[in-house]
């Protein structure tokens, strides 16, 4: 598998990451055996980065993936670098409660999170969303205490602007920046990709394929069950879900005449996008990881582009990719 670079101060990663959180939460019950052979076989396959929140199921998901290195070949273990988003608080009900980046909450969610994942270090550590109440200089400085002193290899961000981007790499060389980046999700192009590109920071992309909106999977009749995140997404709504289906449809006909499916065909066009964006697939199971890395086969010329262009032209998904209170905890 070919690799890409997390940033110029960064580490070397697969061109792939997996992105772990629905083995754990928010997409209704998955299978934890079917998770940890996921993983293996994406290790299996090449793929280096894994990634993963403190709290994601409170807990569950560090606990799965050290589960899953521990029994991993000690060979596909070494050449794992895991990533992890800290600061969501949730109560015991999973409800949200905000976040939180104070220095010294930074140091103790660290702490459990190495104990969890059962390692001495965390590949890349990152603030989940901005704590409106912490300066972002004071979060990152934080990080970079914890580089020093050799827990942490290297500091993303998520979710943040570009004048944020910019105050936090005047602080502590930033790697990598979070963010959702997909055919429907484009607003990272006009202001925060290219600052990450001026200040050397790479985008790890997620969402790529809208929660499975755009996977080419999801029925226009499917019936999601509450505990599941879309249920509450607007664009999985009523009108809004039969429009962005719309636009699958569309995007399918390019798919077929590439002969490939409409999953490695959205990834894909994420991959074209630059060197610099690491694309994160959430394959809960085997199956939809071996799809999701047949889009390492998928080359899109200049005018499949275009048809993938005309078929979802920017700005054509209905609806937010967040309920509005969510929204509200994001800078655009």
């Amino acid at each position: 598998m070919s690799t890409r670079s997390l940033g110029t101060t960064g580490p070397q990663v697969s061109a792939l990451g997996l992105g772990c959180m629905g083995m754990s939460a928010l997409y209704g019950e998955a299978d934890r055996a079917e998770s940890i052979a996921t993983v293996h076989a994406a290790l299996e396959a090449g793929v280096t980065l894994l990634d993963t929140g403190d709290f994601y199921g409170m807990g569950h998901n560090e606990m799965l993936i050290g589960e899953a290195l521990r029994t991993a070949p000690a060979a596909r273990r070494e050449q794992a670098l895991v990533s992890v988003k800290f600061g969501a608080l949730r109560d015991p009900g999973g409800d949200w409660l905000g976040y939180d980046g104070r220095p010294d909450a930074v140091r103790t969610f660290a702490a459990y999170s190495l104990q969890r994942l059962g390692v001495d270090h965390i590949d890349v550590y990152r603030l989940a969303r901005l704590d409106p109440d912490v300066p972002v200089e004071e979060t990152v400085g934080a990080v970079a205490g914890l580089v020093e002193a050799g827990y942490v290899r290297h500091i993303g961000l998520s979710e943040v602007g570009a004048a944020t981007l910019r105050r936090a790499a005047a602080t502590a060389p930033v790697s990598d920046l979070q963010i959702e980046y997909s055919l429907l999700s484009r607003g990272i192009e006009d202001e925060i990709l290219p600052a990450a590109r001026e200040l050397g920071v790479a985008v790890t992309a997620y969402g790529v394929l809208s929660r499975g909106l755009i996977s080419g999977h999801f029925a226009r009749d499917r019936r999601l069950a509450a505990t599941d995140f879309r249920a509450h997404a607007p664009r999985f709504q009523g009108e809004n879900l039969q429009r962005n289906l719309d636009l699958v449809d569309a995007l399918r006909e390019v798919a077929e005449r590439k002969g490939a499916t409409v999953a490695q065909t959205a990834i894909a066009w994420v991959l074209s996008r630059g060197e610099d964006i690491v694309p994160l697939v959430g394959a809960r199971t085997r199956e939809r990881l071996a799809e999701a890395l047949g889009a390492l086969d998928v080359t899109l010329d200049e005018a499949d582009l275009a048809a993938v262009e005309r078929a979802v032209p920017p700005g054509a998904a209905a609806g937010d990719r967040y309920p509005e209170a969510q929204m509200a905890h994001l800078e655009r």
